[in-house]
């Protein structure tokens, strides 16, 4: 499996970049995102929807099978990066040739069902990178090892915990606690949690992870996932 196209230009920026990928996506969760970042990127097909709404993206990456040719033309060659290449989806195309210290997602959750699992698989393979996927309902992220993460929330809020792995953790803010559960996808999971206080901390002996929020909580958690970079 690839991970990358040598010859393949990367997006290196030191600012958010919005990823828009070709799923369902309402135009509040586009116009919340434009609030964070100016900078889009498409996977393949995502580009359409940017071009629908104006938005000019600085690069598509995918090997443009779901791209029409007149859109293609639309972009131009210097911003089309063709990766051929069948053994990773589109949207593991463009992510991996992304370098930001935040990426946030849209066109990735509310669709089919088999290609949320291939998202969720891409985020594990890539859990280094900080990515937050924006649905009309959620927002997801794939919590990094052995590094705590502070989270500014509300009281009452959702809290859900989806293991794709055996692992352990720790926890501080929630209803349930995670402290001593050793959390596994055939044997106990952690979703429909709930907020204790306005600040959620949680810590996870190894990566995969998926930490599934309102997406009221956008801003905060954007935030969250920007000062575990710096820190």
């Amino acid at each position: 499996m690839k991970n990358s196209d040598p010859k393949a230009p990367k997006t290196r920026v030191n600012h958010p970049v919005g990823l828009v990928a070709g799923g369902p996506i309402r135009v509040a969760d586009f116009r919340a995102v434009q609030k964070m970042t100016d900078h889009f990127v498409a996977a393949d097909g995502g580009a359409a929807y940017l071009l629908a709404r104006a938005t000019m993206p600085d690069v598509v990456y995918g090997d443009m099978d779901s791209l029409a040719q007149p859109l293609q033309v639309k972009l131009g060659p210097d911003r089309i990066v063709r990766l051929s290449e069948q053994e990773t989806t589109d949207f593991d195309k463009a992510l991996r040739h992304i370098e930001a210290p935040l990426i946030l997602v849209l066109g990735a959750l509310g669709g089919r069902v088999d290609h949320e699992l291939a998202v969720f698989h891409t985020l594990l393979r890539h859990v280094d990178k900080r990515c937050l996927l924006v649905g009309h309902k959620d927002v997801l992220f794939a919590c990094p090892a052995h590094v705590s993460i502070t989270l500014d929330l509300r009281a009452g809020d959702r809290l859900s915990l989806f293991p794709m792995c055996a692992l352990k953790g720790k926890s501080e803010g929630l209803d349930w606690p995670i402290d001593g559960l050793s959390l596994d996808p055939m044997v106990q999971i952690g979703t429909s949690n709930r907020v204790t206080s306005g600040q959620v901390r949680l810590f996870f002996e190894g990566a995969g992870m998926l930490v599934i929020l309102p997406r009221t909580r956008l801003t905060s958690v954007a935030k969250a996932l920007m000062q575990l970079l710096r820190g």
